[in-house]
């Protein structure tokens, strides 16, 4: 899909296809130097970083294993509930690999807080996290991101996997998502 199909829903359009690719590329090489020669186990958080684990997974040159993990925390609302449900856990053992949680997007950054807690431990050699999106004003905890795409206002955006009540997850684009659509 792309933004002219939706353009009265979107107030602008923050990245397109080319600077999302562009920046996830850029982030492979940085994983791929970073652990070169590891067992590396990388998790995406279902539904919204199925875009960024695929395009990401893709542009690794580097061997890995991939999983999934599903949580949620926000309902089909706009904001996170903060409490925090496992819908779909891992299939792998952690138990010394390096494992790097790939999200789409950190909010408050309560819910992957406790993700990486929740995965700390299992015993991992190590837990990194990596995400296309982060709003750094919406914070509510520090936590520690190793790979980050883009900081982005603290606005609801949606496209590239990132949805309104299940819809959008397929733009092309990441755009801010019009108040009269969610209002």
């Amino acid at each position: 899909m792309d933004s002219q199909d939706v353009y009265d829903d979107l107030e602008e359009v923050l990245y397109t296809a080319d600077q999302i690719q562009a920046r996830v590329d850029e982030l492979a090489a940085d994983i791929d130097r970073d652990y070169a020669d590891k067992d590396v186990l990388i998790v995406g958080v279902l539904k919204g970083a199925v875009m960024v684990m695929a395009d990401l997974s893709r542009a690794l040159t580097s061997h890995i294993t991939m999983d999934w993990m599903a949580v949620s925390s926000y309902g089909s609302g706009t904001k996170s509930s903060g409490v925090v449900r496992i819908l779909k856990d891992l299939d792998a053992d952690l138990m010394n690999r390096h494992v790097l949680i790939v999200e789409d997007i950190i909010d408050s950054g309560l819910t992957l807080s406790w993700l990486k807690a929740n995965l700390e431990s299992r015993g991992p050699a190590s837990v990194e996290i990596c995400t296309l999106l982060r709003k750094p004003e919406a914070a509510k905890v520090s936590i520690d991101v190793k790979y980050v795409g883009y900081d982005i206002p603290n606005k609801f955006v949606v496209g590239y996997g990132l949805d309104f009540a299940e819809k959008y997850r397929n733009l092309d684009c990441i755009g801010i998502l019009a108040p009269h659509v969610y209002e």
